[in-house]
């Protein structure tokens, strides 16, 4: 596994010691999971901002994000996102998982 190091300030050094207390982990897991959870939201974001401009398509946003086609329905569902397809795409998506 790589070593990446990184300067922190003296506050987001405390917060990570107390969570990492709260979590009872050692500070390098904690960064772990934080680093995870925060490219995660980060994709998820920027996936949600390039949908709604109609920047990206339904496909294109689920990439973006790294979540299978069914998450991104969930996500955008959670998140009242609009549908940037026409009504003409739903029904020819309709049809074709009615044939599945």
């Amino acid at each position: 596994m790589p070593s990446i190091s990184a300067r922190i300030p003296d506050d987001e050094e405390k917060a990570l010691e107390e969570v990492a207390d709260l979590l009872e982990e050692d500070k390098s897991t904690t960064i772990r999971k934080a680093l995870h959870q925060g490219l995660y939201d980060l994709r998820v974001r920027v996936a949600i901002e390039r949908y709604q401009s109609g920047e990206v398509s339904v496909n294109e946003a689920a990439r973006i994000a790294g979540v299978s086609l069914g998450e991104w329905f969930e996500i955008a569902r959670e998140r009242n996102l609009t549908s940037q397809q026409s009504p003409e795409d739903l029904e020819a998506d309709a049809d074709a998982a009615r044939e599945l």
